[in-house]
């Protein structure tokens, strides 16, 4: 399946950017945005709407294959690539990576990727656009053998089908207590994450945390069906090891101890 030609249109992401060194360093918010100087570079506020270049691969038959690239909420964080840039993205995506995927057979899923991805000026290209192209080669090849894209993922990775439900794991944001409830009245498999990002959520010693945990595991079992055990899982952003320390012994003693607090639950952290 060969690929004739490349639309790239410029979107919306679904969610924002946001400045993970401001918020950890206590800024302020307002309703929805933060309020205070951005820290990482790239970004002109804490908060900044996603961008997304979508990448549609018109392919011999007329089908296009669509794919989205787009970076990560915490962009520039922890080693992760800087933030989103449209012009930047297309830019390099129509030098380098169009003329490739001009040149490979689609139906192939894992062989193109090794192709379109290979380095560039001896370096990885932007994860961004490896996510995004990615997404579209698998819908290309999927469509090729008139098949599901897990399909063709199971078939490249050598993996078998999976033969039930795959669980379902929602975020609340910073709207908790709502979101929280709207995820017990459906039977979410893994809640709630709780975008624990900043001192005020974990709180003097994790208290702050440990009661949010107690009240979901109480909210569970208050609204939930009789036979509804999700499995608990909270995103703390590294607030165990920098309100407490660093002490792998303290960590691991404040961890059972918020596991201790749900004991009909499985807690992840």
């Amino acid at each position: 399946m060969q690929i004739k030609d490349v639309i790239l249109t410029p979107g919306n992401g679904a969610f924002f950017y946001d400045d993970q060194a401001a918020i950890r360093a206590g800024v302020g918010q307002d309703g929805f945005v933060y309020v205070g100087e951005p820290l990482t570079p790239g970004f002109r506020d804490i908060r900044v709407p996603a961008a997304c270049l979508s990448v549609g691969l018109v392919l011999e038959d007329d089908m296009v294959a669509w794919g989205d690239m787009m970076g990560v909420q915490y962009s520039g964080a922890g080693g992760r690539d800087p933030l989103f840039d449209v012009g930047a993205i297309m830019d390099l995506t129509s030098r380098v990576v169009v003329p490739r995927l001009l040149n490979i057979d689609a139906s192939s899923f894992l062989t193109a990727c090794s192709s379109v991805f290979d380095l560039h000026t001896g370096k990885r290209l932007p994860l961004c656009i490896e996510y995004g192209v990615s997404q579209a080669l698998l819908s290309a090849a999927a469509h090729a053998a008139r098949r599901t894209m897990a399909e063709v993922v199971c078939s490249e990775f050598c993996l078998s089908m999976p033969h039930r439900r795959v669980p379902i794991y929602c975020q609340s944001g910073d709207a908790r207590e709502i979101n929280v409830d709207k995820m017990i009245l459906k039977g979410v498999d893994v809640i709630p994450h709780g975008l624990i990002n900043s001192r005020s959520k974990f709180g003097v010693g994790g208290e702050t945390f440990l009661d949010f945990v107690k009240w979901v595991a109480h909210r569970v079992k208050q609204i939930g069906q009789p036979d509804y055990s999700p499995v608990l899982h909270f995103d703390v952003y590294g607030w165990i090891g920098m309100e407490i320390g660093l002490d792998v012994q303290r960590i691991a003693d404040f961890i059972s101890k918020v596991a201790d607090a749900v004991p009909e639950f499985t807690v992840n952290i």
